[in-house]
């Protein structure tokens, strides 16, 4: 078991009406317990809070008029990784479950239709199973060169294997693509991690279907994965943005803090964390 505290701080300046729509909140998943836990939203605006029972996804939306908005979230957890067997078998298409297929298909930022022959070129005489998804993983370590600023929100994996650069959701957009290209359903996964070196930020890796588990991986290796508080899994970046807004907005600051180890509880009692 391990523990992490999360503080986030957002704020942004509201030029017009604008609905937000935030994903940020710790998701509901068994790896994920959540011990405390606060937000608030200033100033106070009608919060509208729901779950996405397939994920465990956590969401929020609310509508602003205008001026400085501030969005606070803070959250104690326990995390409770499964260790992962060291010999998984992927599954075929045929027994694939109903909810998963949809991440066999290409979708926005993971263009897999367009990368098959490549995927076949480089991995299709690997044995399948977890090895075939290990060796996708090293290849992105390896092939892909870890460069903040390069890419930008609408790169997509083909882009990325082109230019051989971007950030942790290009390598995991990079990573899904791959896998589904050789038929292994894989999804987007974002959440918290502490980093050894600053800034703290989000972080995606991506999670492969393999024996009738999802499974993760990182391609970028930059943190433990059984220390990810996982906020949201999705198809793509797409589904699992931390921030949509529909309106006149630009963001001002972004704090986050990830700090793991004993932490005491937040000052908001679990019976009440929620506030808006």
């Amino acid at each position: 078991m391990h523990t992490s505290l999360i503080d986030l701080r957002l704020e942004y300046q509201v030029g017009s009406p604008t609905h937000f729509w935030f994903n940020i909140e710790a998701a509901e998943h068994e790896v994920n317990r959540v011990v405390d836990e606060r937000l608030s939203v200033s100033p106070s605006v009608q919060v509208r809070h729901f779950l996405h029972e397939r994920t465990g996804n956590r969401s929020f939306r609310f509508d602003a008029t205008g001026g400085t908005l501030s969005v606070h979230y803070r959250a104690q957890l326990e995390l409770h990784p499964k260790p992962v067997p060291l010999h998984l078998d992927e599954a075929a298409v045929t027994a694939v479950p109903d909810e998963v297929l949809r991440y066999l298909m290409p979708s926005r930022y993971c263009e897999s239709d367009l990368l098959s022959r490549a995927a076949q070129q480089l991995f299709g005489q690997i044995t399948p199973g977890i090895g075939r998804v290990r060796a996708v993983e090293s290849w992105i370590h390896d092939s892909i060169a870890y460069l903040p600023g390069f890419s930008n929100s609408t790169t997509t994996a083909q882009e990325v294997f082109v230019q051989r650069a971007g950030v942790c959701r290009d390598f995991a957009h990079l990573g899904i693509t791959l896998c589904r290209a050789l038929n292994i359903p894989a999804r987007l996964v974002v959440g918290y991690v502490h980093f050894a070196e600053p800034p703290q930020d989000f972080h995606a890796v991506f999670e492969a279907w393999l024996d009738g588990r999802w499974v993760l991986f990182d391609a970028t290796r930059m943190a433990p994965l059984d220390r990810l508080v996982r906020v949201g899994a999705g198809r793509d970046a797409k589904d699992v943005a931390f921030a949509t807004m529909f309106g006149g907005v630009f963001m001002t600051r972004k704090e986050l803090s990830v700090t793991e180890g004993d932490k005491p509880a937040l000052a908001q009692p679990a019976a009440a964390r929620l506030e808006a």
